[in-house]
């Protein structure tokens, strides 16, 4: 069995074809396809089921898919450590960073990083806490942001705690509170972030605790959209406190009191899996930025 052919394969799946696959391994759609039907004969499994122009994994496939991604992930570990040697005066490094949130998380850790190890590539990839959970998983980052509770799968260090904050319609009859609990907002819509946002699996599992299901007015992937959307009236929205702060809204914002619906953010990285100097020292730095997350209860605002 040959790492070519094991790239193939993986890159097939990932990409969701042969010609997408080629594309990314700079050779040629008769080539991808060579490489995975010899993966199949040294084998002597079926791997994809060919359907047309699409393709699908059969039971066999997954479990080589599966295989196939921590060898891939090793290989590059490897890398990682040889580049080490070079005490960060180059190498790379990869992170996950979240949609919303990262001008006041990752911005000021990014600027020290830069100013201390200018000879580090630093790529980022932006996407919600699940996916960029999927893109650690398969080696593709080194570190990644997310939201707790986070996976046994995976080693984490807190990065920063904040309340939810209640997002009013102007004029609402809550909106000159200081604070307020969640089953107050039981009848009222809900403006929520798409179904793949972590937040919203807060804000789900709150709502259920209190006794309610939410009545789902709108969703979207966009927080100065959703602010509109408080705004013109269509709903109330639940946001962490930084996503709102310097934000200028007609909306009413009331801060909320639940102890257990705080959003709490995370870098994560693979447990078991080789964490290179320069993932470790963007942990270190995030850690002088922030310093030392204290998890503190609701009422202290």
């Amino acid at each position: 069995m040959e790492f070519r052919t094991l790239q193939a394969f993986v890159e097939v799946v990932r990409h969701g074809g042969f010609s997408a696959a080629a594309k990314a391994l700079f050779t040629t759609q008769s080539n991808v396809s060579k490489a995975v039907r010899q993966l199949e004969s040294e084998l002597g499994v079926v791997l994809l089921d060919r359907m047309g122009s699409r393709s699908q994994l059969t039971d066999a496939g997954e479990v080589v898919f599966r295989r196939a991604r921590g060898i891939m992930a090793a290989t590059e570990d490897i890398q990682g450590e040889l580049d080490d040697l070079r005490g960060l005066r180059r190498g790379t490094l990869r992170l996950g960073v979240p949609l919303f949130g990262s001008r006041v998380l990752f911005a000021p850790v990014f600027a020290l990083f830069r100013t201390r190890y200018p000879g580090v590539d630093v790529g980022m990839v932006e996407d919600g806490s699940r996916r960029l959970g999927e893109l650690l998983h398969a080696g593709e980052v080194d570190l990644a942001a997310s939201l707790t509770p986070i996976s046994g799968e995976f080693e984490w260090q807190h990065v920063r705690a904040e309340p939810l904050v209640a997002l009013l319609p102007p004029g609402h009859a809550l909106a000159g509170k200081p604070r307020l609990r969640l089953r107050e907002l039981a009848n009222e819509p809900f403006i929520l972030f798409g179904e793949a946002f972590q937040l919203n699996q807060i804000i789900l599992d709150g709502c259920e605790r209190n006794g309610f299901r939410p009545r789902v007015a709108a969703r979207s992937g966009q927080m100065d959209f959703i602010i509109g959307l408080v705004e013109a009236g269509l709903g109330v929205a639940l946001l962490p406190r930084l996503m709102v702060a310097d934000h200028t809204t007609t909306a009413a914002r009331v801060l909320l009191d639940e102890p257990d619906m705080w959003w709490r953010m995370a870098l994560i990285w693979r447990r078991g899996g080789y964490l290179s100097h320069a993932a470790r020292a963007w942990l270190d730095l995030a850690r002088e930025v922030h310093g030392i997350v204290q998890d503190a209860p609701a009422n202290s605002g």
